[in-house]
């Protein structure tokens, strides 16, 4: 079973190249970030053709999750529950679904902006809430992971230089104990091979030649129960869709599981 997660960076925009790559890849479940788009403008019938049945979770230009699958999509849950709001309203950042033998969630986590903006705040409410719903799935004896793009680098060898990051979001103590409390209902951070270079990186800025000169950050990230963990047999980032026109600035990372 092949399960990937990836900020397409707008489903819209990125569209010829998610069907090009679902076709080639052979992934049986993908998780889509930043959909940029309304629950109607999702590329529904589109992925059908493909054999894929979809459940998004947006409502307009910002943000947005989907689960696309073809191996089952069962028990799917809009939201993240007990979720906090921003701004008066609750953003689309979460969603998940029974997937054949496994159960994932698709999570867009609050960027931060700066840290001393209520966003930040919100970010570290959003993980807390994140660690409450799935405790009692990462718990259990059947194969559970979520995946996503956390927007938070775990160590400091995943950020190109991480003096350059000093003060700022992503690399906080703040951020990165809360991942760290996640990890702790039960769940393994499944860290990629890179395709090329020594470190996974899998978001890459498109200023400044940004991913020519692998200035990069592993922020995309596969968070696993025991059983989905054990069964990994391998799991890479799979770069080359980073490169040429059109692309998102993050590419896919790709899990395979014997299951």
């Amino acid at each position: 079973m092949r399960i990937a997660t990836w900020n397409v960076n707008s489903i819209t925009a990125r569209l010829p190249r998610l069907l090009a790559w679902l076709e080639s890849s052979g992934t049986d479940v993908l998780c889509i970030q930043e959909t940029k788009c309304t629950a109607e403008q999702f590329p529904t019938d589109e992925l059908r053709e493909l054999g894929y049945e979809s459940s998004v979770h947006a409502t307009g230009r910002w943000n947005g999750v989907a689960l696309v699958s073809r191996v089952g999509l069962e028990d799917v849950v809009h939201g993240l529950p007990g979720g906090p709001e921003y701004d008066g309203a609750a953003e689309p950042r979460a969603i998940s679904a029974t997937c054949g033998p496994a159960r994932v969630w698709s999570v867009y986590v609050p960027n931060g902006r700066e840290v001393a903006h209520e966003h930040y705040a919100y970010k570290l409410r959003w993980l807390e809430a994140l660690k409450a719903a799935v405790a009692d799935d990462a718990a259990g004896a059947r194969p559970f992971a979520v995946l996503g793009d956390f927007n938070i680098a775990p160590t400091d060898e995943d950020v190109f230089d991480r003096a350059l990051f000093e003060g700022s979001t992503h690399v906080t103590e703040p951020e990165r104990a809360a991942l760290a409390g996640l990890r702790e209902t039960g769940l393994t951070d499944v860290v990629p091979r890179p395709l090329k270079y020594d470190h996974p990186f899998t978001y890459w800025d498109y200023r400044q030649l940004c991913f020519p000169k692998n200035r990069g950050m592993r922020i995309d990230l596969v968070y696993g129960n025991k059983p989905f963990a054990d069964a990994v047999k391998d799991s890479y980032v799979d770069r080359e869709e980073r490169k040429g026109k059109g692309a998102s600035d993050h590419a896919p990372v790709v899990v395979d599981l014997d299951v």
